[in-house]
């Protein structure tokens, strides 16, 4: 399309692309306005190009703005040095839509100073000057909207965000080819889910609205009744009525009643709240629930921003995907999406903090039943050869046996990775599997493993993988789960599966989670975000 718009302008103003980025001073020349009616849009293109030897100038009179310099170069050597934020008219609707963008970068939970906002708003508050089009308000306007693009949509580069643990592929775009899209339609700055993971766009909603609670003073400190270490049903205490005031205060209540007795409406707003903080929900309140309610909002807000960065790193894409597996690991959860609904939702068991699940991505390839566990160097060095040299029948003891100078432990349902195992080849040996421990998956944290991720329902993701194949059945699954006997089974269409790191989650319904940062990596992030 860029192509046959580049055509039509030369063939319709006959100027060779030599002849448009001449470098005769300061001359302009006016160019009539391009109708694109044919490719599906109106666009009414500036009159005038401009000398391209007065790029660099700008740039040395605007040095916080450098690092823009070969962005903007580039852009205008596409566009053949015309006015791109001018219009006959004046500033066009992009010019104004950004100016409005770069004034509440804020809401995009950006914590970075604009550089030269003072100049910017100076020419938006100036009648004459958003009228005549001027190579100082063009190439700043060109310039923050490439920094526009690189806090909102780009956030941190892929050295850093690998440097901090997150080995996720990160999204290509080209944010020059990208302003022709926004200048074809510019509402997609608005909200633009082909850019921005649209996890992103709830997460800005949910910050507005904590933003604004934090306006009206937030909510205060709950006091702990020393007379109760915990508050079941029909208990009645001072403490309950600053309960029920912060549940009402973050939404957990609708109506707050003010009472002091632990009544059926607070039980139905602890559940509630329990399950948006990662706790287990049942209706004792203790001390560490309400050590989370004291957690005070401007660090919730902190926590939304963090978030929202990393949202800024994935691929706005992967959620277009027929089917896909996505695994949170604050939040202890799997989810296998299908058409980009959930079709199994399980617990799951991460590494611990010595140990730390990798956030990555792969392609599940196998199902192997009755496995075999081989296992890994560490773990006999640190581990298994210290229980040997108590106890020479370790090994019999624990179906462990010699092979080829390492060793495995026999298939069987004391297994550590249970009776099945589901691989997607990675250079961090990290995979789906089933365990005999299944004690765990009652635990509130559950970040017990080596590495490795324990499922919590392995019969049902089997069952769903191999749904569509005629050669498997339930009860066949079933009895290759129990045979003793390892068995492999290569999936005919390999599924993407997302381990990430979201210690802030708004779910389909609007409602805002917040998990345990259990690997501490929010304070790095934060760190990196925001300006001292």
């Amino acid at each position: 399309m860029r192509k046959f718009i580049l055509l039509f302008i030369v063939a319709a103003f006959g100027f060779s692309f030599a002849n448009s980025s001449c470098k005769n001073g300061n001359r302009e020349k006016e160019l009539g306005a391009i109708n694109t009616s044919s490719q599906g849009f109106q666009k009414e293109s500036s009159e005038v190009y401009f000398d391209s030897t007065l790029v660099a100038p700008f740039f040395v009179k605007h040095p916080h703005l450098k690092a823009f310099q070969p962005s903007v170069e580039a852009l205008y050597k596409k566009h053949q040095y015309h006015y791109i934020w001018f219009d006959k008219e004046g500033i066009n609707e992009m010019g104004n839509l950004l100016y409005n963008k770069i004034t509440n970068i804020a809401s995009e939970g950006v914590q970075a100073a604009v550089p030269y906002k003072a100049e910017l708003e100076a020419v938006f508050q100036n009648e004459d000057a958003l009228q005549e089009p001027t190579i100082a308000t063009e190439l700043l306007l060109s310039s923050l909207y490439f920094f526009y693009a690189n806090k909102v949509y780009q956030g941190l580069d892929a050295k850093q965000t690998t440097a901090l643990g997150w080995h996720l592929p990160r999204k290509k775009q080209s944010y020059i080819s990208y302003l022709d899209s926004l200048l074809a339609n510019p509402s997609l700055i608005n909200k633009d889910e082909r850019e921005v993971l649209g996890q992103y766009y709830r997460l800005k909603e949910v910050l507005k609205h904590y933003r604004d609670m934090e306006k009206k003073g937030g909510w205060s400190a709950i006091e702990l009744d020393t007379t109760f270490k915990t508050f079941t049903p029909g208990d009645s205490s001072k403490t309950i009525v600053q309960i029920r005031q912060h549940l009402f205060d973050v939404g957990d209540l609708a109506v707050n009643s003010k009472s002091a007795l632990y009544d059926d409406a607070l039980k139905a707003g602890i559940i509630k709240f329990k399950k948006r903080n990662g706790a287990i929900p049942n209706t004792i309140i203790t001390a560490k629930n309400i050590a989370t309610m004291n957690v005070p909002i401007a660090h919730r807000i902190k926590t939304i921003i963090v978030n929202m960065e990393r949202c800024r790193w994935i691929p706005s894409d992967i959620t277009k995907a027929k089917e896909y597996i996505g695994i949170n690991i604050p939040s202890f959860r799997f989810t296998y999406f299908k058409d980009n609904k959930p079709v199994l939702v399980s617990n799951v068991v991460v590494g611990k903090a010595l140990n730390q699940t990798v956030v990555f991505s792969g392609m599940m390839q196998y199902v192997v039943f009755s496995p075999y566990w081989n296992v890994p160097k560490s773990i006999i060095k640190k581990e298994i050869a210290p229980a040997m040299a108590k106890n020479k029948n370790y090994l019999a003891e624990h179906n462990m046996e010699w092979n080829n100078g390492a060793i495995r432990q026999k298939p069987g349902p004391k297994n550590s990775l249970g009776l099945v195992k589901f691989l997607f080849p990675n250079n961090n040996n990290i995979y789906l599997h089933d365990t005999p421990s299944k004690s765990l998956f009652n635990e509130e944290k559950r970040a017990f493993s080596h590495g490795c991720i324990r499922i919590e329902k392995p019969k049902e993701l089997a069952n769903l993988l191999l749904k569509d194949d005629k050669d498997w059945s339930p009860e066949k699954i079933d009895a290759a789960m129990n045979k003793g006997k390892e068995t492999w089974y290569t999936l005919k269409n390999k599924i993407p599966v997302y381990i990430g790191y979201f210690t802030a989650w708004v779910d389909s319904e609007g409602v805002i989670h917040f998990y345990d940062d259990i690997y501490h990596r929010d304070e790095r992030l934060a760190e990196l975000i925001f300006e001292k």
